[in-house]
């Protein structure tokens, strides 16, 4: 072949090379970037989750669609995108709608050294969350028992400690089904209860005492999601549900 024609042909295939080069990059770039678009930022939902049935709770603006479970006004701070319930004015702030079952998750971070708060479910009297709601512990305790974070209050202690520690978000998860309630904290199940399985006021499955005066069993099925105020800063983001088809 002579030499100019080898040189051509060489040419060409170079430029074939840097045109397929050029085509992958292009796909990888778009691949990218069509993944970054599709990822929602703090309080959206994804379009995954719009598609699932995912409902946003918190618009990371306003305490819009929120109220106590007094007759005060919400006093909550909304700092950076997050609702912090501390000096809301009540005991609990809730979502002004009431769900049976449900999964719910959101985004929680922790004052330092200390905090105490939680998340409220199926409160069927809101002049007495406690007596009438389950509570999944928000808590700095560091040990894994009844009243440490990710307990289902006063019931159920937690496998382990899986929050990351003040200062730090966890990820939580409540699923409420029927009787069944299941807590995830940072993609780990650590509690779980199935309240038919708790028929006696003031007591658990063991015999051991609960400062609960009604069965279990008998907790409303259907209520108020809330946000517990005890006294210490924390603060909540993607708070986000999908009620669950019966």
């Amino acid at each position: 072949m002579p030499i100019q024609r080898l040189i051509q042909s060489h040419s060409f295939a170079a430029s074939r090379l840097c045109v397929k080069i050029c085509l992958v990059a292009t796909a990888f770039v778009v691949a990218t970037l069509g993944g970054v678009s599709a990822l929602a930022a703090d309080n959206e939902l994804k379009p995954e989750e719009k598609a699932e049935g995912w409902i946003l709770l918190f618009d990371g603006k306003s305490t819009k669609g929120w109220k106590n479970n007094t007759d005060k006004p919400v006093a909550a701070k909304v700092e950076d995108g997050t609702i912090n319930p501390h000096g809301s004015g009540g005991y609990v702030v809730v979502y002004d709608k009431p769900f049976g079952d449900f999964v719910l998750k959101c985004d929680v971070k922790m004052d330092q050294p200390t905090c105490n708060s939680g998340i409220f479910a199926r409160i069927g009297d809101l002049k007495d969350p406690v007596q009438t709601g389950l509570e999944v512990q928000i808590s700095t305790d560091t040990k894994a028992d009844m009243h440490s974070f990710g307990a289902i209050y006063d019931l159920v202690a937690p496998s382990k400690n899986a929050s990351r520690g003040p200062n730090k978000w966890d990820t939580v998860e409540l699923r409420c089904e029927g009787p069944k309630v299941t807590v995830t904290v940072n993609g780990e199940k650590i509690s779980s209860l199935n309240c038919d399985d708790w028929p006696e006021a003031g007591k658990r499955p063991d015999g051991t005492a609960t400062k609960f005066n009604k069965a279990v069993k008998d907790f409303p099925r259907k209520g108020y999601l809330g946000l517990q105020d005890h006294g210490d800063h924390v603060w909540y983001k993607n708070i986000k549900l999908k009620e669950l088809a019966k």
